[in-house]
């Protein structure tokens, strides 16, 4: 079944992100200084959806979204780690990555297209401070930084509150037993060690959680919920497990799973507004189809790939040779989303994971 052609992908992207700004502003309204930031972004993010709506109407459709995943390296071995199964996380010392230099200009280019958000990921993407530096100079874009939290430290600490543009988002499982059973022994410890350390020091950040069979009662719960949020936590991300190997599968969430932790965020958002809740990818269920491949983001790897997502590690354009804007307009993905590989009704979990063998054939296909 196709969605409909009517459907306004750049409206519709334009105001998730309105409401992820405004749900963050009234999250920070008990912290003056985090508040006044918000505010200011929220300015720039306006101003941001103007350029890509002006392009849109010019025929040119830009995403507000980008994940870059900076680095490869990462001191843990989470169970069923989608990167180390891709293998674009490993323990050999990294070669041949985009230098800080050149994620800056990935920055700039960014700004000028009218980006709003950068994920910063990895690997553990706080081993990579040269980057982290570059990030700082660019006040119109807000980057999440999903860390593992166990390299946080002093200088980082002073790094976020000088830069309010940084958002740390601490990844945990639930509760210390299911965190140190996917995580390794003493890293909830850490953690909320970490978030101790953020609060005091009146510093934003946010969760993010990857929801499996086995935790998802946990960590959709108000007990849960409200810990992170007695922490100072004001943003959680629920990102649905996606299994890259066959031993992983039973902890996928079906489509019961999928409606209830739905039903769950759409109660938070009513009841609990101090914090911003997302899903992903379950808040695309009323986006026309997946908004991968450039169609609400794209993912550039830590050697310069331009990939339609993480869970879909295939490019055939690397920035390092092309501009960002090129990159966003790669064939590959023109082909996802010309094709109606990404507008199809689907159940949930990740379509271009479901369909890598259409991506692989299309990567072959000659230009």
């Amino acid at each position: 079944m196709k969605m409909e052609e009517t459907f306004d992908i750049q409206a519709y992207m334009t105001e998730g992100v309105e409401r992820v700004v405004t749900d963050a502003i009234k999250a920070t309204l008990k912290n003056p200084k985090e508040s006044a930031f918000m505010a200011k972004f929220a300015l720039a993010s306006r101003s941001a959806s103007k350029k890509r709506r002006k392009a849109e109407d010019e025929g040119e459709h830009r995403p507000p979204f980008m994940i870059a995943s900076i680095t490869s390296r990462c001191n843990l071995h989470c169970a069923g780690c989608y990167s180390r199964c891709n293998h674009a996380t490993t323990d050999a010392e990294p070669v041949k990555q985009l230098t800080g230099e050149e994620w800056g200009r990935i920055f700039n280019e960014a700004d000028d297209l009218g980006v709003s958000f950068i994920l910063l990921a990895g690997g553990e993407p706080l081993l990579r401070s040269d980057v982290l530096e570059e990030a700082t100079k660019k006040p119109n874009i807000l980057f999440p930084i999903f860390t593992n939290g166990t390299y946080m430290n002093g200088r980082f600490y002073d790094m976020f509150d000088k830069n309010r543009n940084l958002i740390p988002i601490i990844s945990i499982e639930g509760e210390k037993e299911v965190t140190d059973l996917r995580r390794g022994e003493g890293v909830y410890d850490k953690l909320i060690e970490v978030m101790d350390e953020l609060c005091a020091r009146g510093l934003i950040f946010g969760a993010s959680v990857t929801v499996t069979t086995q935790n998802l009662k946990e960590v959709s719960s108000d007990a849960f919920l409200k810990k992170l949020s007695d922490r100072g936590c004001k943003a959680v991300i629920f990102v649905e497990f996606v299994p890259v190997t066959d031993e992983s599968k039973d902890l996928a969430p079906q489509e019961e799973e999928r409606e209830y932790l739905k039903a769950e965020i759409s109660r938070l958002r009513k009841t609990h507004p101090e914090m911003v809740y997302i899903s992903f990818p379950g808040d695309e269920k009323s986006s026309g189809g997946c908004v991968a491949a450039g169609r609400g983001f794209f993912h550039i790897n830590s050697h310069g790939g331009a990939e339609p997502c993480p869970f879909s590690p295939y490019s055939d354009i690397n920035v390092r040779d092309t501009s960002l804007r090129d990159a966003m307009n790669s064939r590959l993905f023109r082909e996802l989303r010309d094709g109606g590989y990404l507008l199809e009704d689907h159940p949930g979990g990740c379509t271009l994971y479901e369909r890598r063998h259409d991506v692989e054939k299309i990567l072959q296909m000659k230009g």
